[in-house]
């Protein structure tokens, strides 16, 4: 049996024909750029999270970006951004020429606030928090920290819409928040997509300049913007998934559960959740310390998988500037060697994750090789 580790298709089967009347309805207004169908899914999902503000954007690295530039931090501050996360969310802070100060994460994946203030300086004017994997970081520890030291907090929310602590959503707790509707995330568009939300006014009518070349009418140009717009159609089809997000949830959430009361395998170690949040499962990692000999028996027998991620951003060509050096973030550099994500997606069917179960309960390792 093959089983891929992602499919896209079988969502968009799901509801083609309300896909396809939104796309027909864009198509046929003759209008594509920041129109009512953006609007429309500004107001939907503020509303979804619970902020008074939403601002469609590009794509995530877009509102990362835009989210800084709004908060004015540039050359010569810090931001402190977790080790552990993809090389987008540190981009956010280096693409407007601040310094990203990395931390350890906690068993949860996520930033641990036990680290964050041993890391705060007196240029120190943000914390970013990611929402890794679809599980919340531990955001009320967060916050108590960012206001003892007047901190802006900007959540990345990318991996984790619709997922809680208490019962609050993420995105209500930062100053301002960034999500992306890249076609794989749990609210994915049908292309690049993002957008920041937020309750302050005065933050989301900055952004709503800086994605517009800095205009709000058109030829008056209050400040120096970029081009960075939800287009019509991706909202549109936004919209129609947001109505079903619920459900496509509940289905991540029951697949998930099944490889958490089934996988028993004494060489796998399952993902936790920390109590009172909710996990989204946008994606199911599992830790091994025969990693990739774990991966390519999958491979061989069928199931893809991916790592989330192999190459910490420390210790990337793209930041080597900061010289950092292996061993600097051990629990990190360990993860990036010992996590896996397994096949989780919409549409995934009952006889595929029993494949992926029996295949890695059968998972063993002699002396390096591998044997079924």
């Amino acid at each position: 049996m093959k089983v891929p580790f992602n499919v896209l298709r079988p969502q968009y089967f799901e509801y083609k024909e309300e896909y396809d009347q939104a796309v027909a309805e864009v198509l046929d207004s003759g209008w594509y750029i920041l129109g009512e169908k953006t609007s429309s899914f500004e107001r939907e999902f503020a509303e979804y999270v619970g902020v008074k503000y939403c601002v469609g954007l590009n794509s995530g690295l877009d509102a990362l970006i835009l989210a800084f530039r709004a908060l004015s931090i540039s050359e010569g501050d810090e931001v402190i951004v977790p080790a552990n996360t993809y090389i987008a969310s540190v981009l956010g802070v280096t693409e407007n020429g601040a310094t990203p100060v990395f931390v350890e994460p906690d068993e949860y994946y996520n930033i641990n606030p036990l680290e964050i203030e041993k890391a705060i300086t007196e240029k120190t004017k943000a914390i970013l928090p990611v929402h890794l994997y679809g599980q919340p970081a531990k955001m009320e520890e967060v916050m108590t920290i960012a206001e003892k030291h007047k901190l802006f907090v900007v959540e990345d929310c990318a991996q984790a819409h619709g997922a809680t602590i208490n019962g609050r959503h993420i995105g209500t707790f930062g100053t301002i928040n960034c999500f992306s509707f890249f076609p794989t995330k749990n609210l994915g568009a049908f292309g690049d997509a993002g957008a920041i939300v937020t309750d302050n006014e005065g933050f989301s009518r900055k952004v709503q300049l800086l994605r517009n070349y800095g205009s709000v009418r058109k030829y008056d140009h209050e400040i120096e913007g970029v081009n960075s717009r939800l287009d019509e159609i991706q909202a549109a089809l936004l919209s129609v998934k947001l109505k079903h997000i619920k459900e496509l949830e509940e289905e991540r959430r029951r697949v998930a559960e099944k490889y958490l009361n089934e996988i028993n395998n004494p060489m796998i170690e399952l993902p936790k959740v920390k109590e009172g949040f909710t996990h989204v499962w946008h994606l199911f990692v599992v830790k091994c310390e025969a990693r990739d000999e774990l991966q390519k028996y999958l491979s061989d027998e069928g199931i893809g998988t991916q790592i989330h991620y192999p190459v910490p951003a420390h210790l990337s060509g793209a930041y080597k500037r900061f010289e950092y050096k292996q061993g600097d973030f051990p629990i990190t550099e360990d993860y990036a060697q010992t996590i896996l994500s397994l096949p989780l997606y919409n549409g995934i069917t009952e006889e595929e994750t029993d494949y992926v179960v029996d295949r890695i309960n059968q998972f063993r390792t002699t002396d390096g090789a591998r044997f079924g």
